[in-house]
């Protein structure tokens, strides 16, 4: 079964509700304390840097989610969610993220491509052996909604880019159990639901 941490994240119902059509256990609780009864977690997110992280910080999700990773437990992170796993990010002010993967996450700026980026883009996957992206063709596309990105500082961790904006940006991490995705995978057909069931038979 698979904990979906509720801290007011705009997405998590669709998340749920994708797990459900696979038929994998999913529970969707706002308390922190429960989440040590699970080997998997997911931090879904749709929103604001530094609002996010408040709410992730005030329910005690921050602290709960790097003991979870401590134990050698996996988490999955998605849009936001990815975002909050890194050091800081320049959203509306510098503002400090979880720090489990170091890294900065940036504002996309471009004269070409129209700010956010809004709708399907191919990923290119870059681990030969990647869990996350198992049974899943290189160049697959998935649904994207953002305006910032994420700049690990460790090139190991990223598991694929995407380009937009002028720049291959990293679109997931896979490192040491901790897996993130940029785009939004229950929106992104069959290849995203393959992302969801990869995470679930870890």
């Amino acid at each position: 079964m698979i904990f979906i941490a509720d801290y007011g994240a705009g997405n998590l119902r669709s998340v749920h509700k994708a797990f459900d059509y696979l038929g994998i256990e999913a529970v969707v609780s706002d308390k922190a304390s429960e989440m040590s009864r699970y080997e998997k977690v997911l931090i879904p997110g749709v929103g604001a840097f530094g609002p996010a992280m408040e709410a992730l910080n005030r329910q005690g999700f921050g602290e709960a989610l790097k003991e979870h990773i401590d134990k050698g437990r996996s988490v999955l992170g998605i849009c936001l969610g990815m975002q909050l796993f890194l050091t800081e990010s320049e959203e509306m002010g510098q503002n400090k993220g979880l720090g489990i993967v170091p890294g900065q996450v940036l504002r996309f700026r471009s004269s070409e491509d129209k700010i956010p980026q809004i709708g399907w883009n191919s990923v290119d996957l870059c681990q030969k052996d990647s869990v996350l992206f198992r049974n899943i063709p290189d160049q697959s596309y998935f649904y994207f909604v953002h305006s910032y990105y994420c700049s690990p500082d460790e090139p190991e961790s990223v598991a694929a880019t995407t380009f937009f904006a002028g720049k291959n940006f990293c679109s997931a991490i896979e490192k040491n159990g901790i897996f993130a995705v940029q785009f939004h995978p229950e929106k992104s057909s069959e290849a995203g639901l393959q992302v969801l069931k990869n995470f679930a038979e870890l």
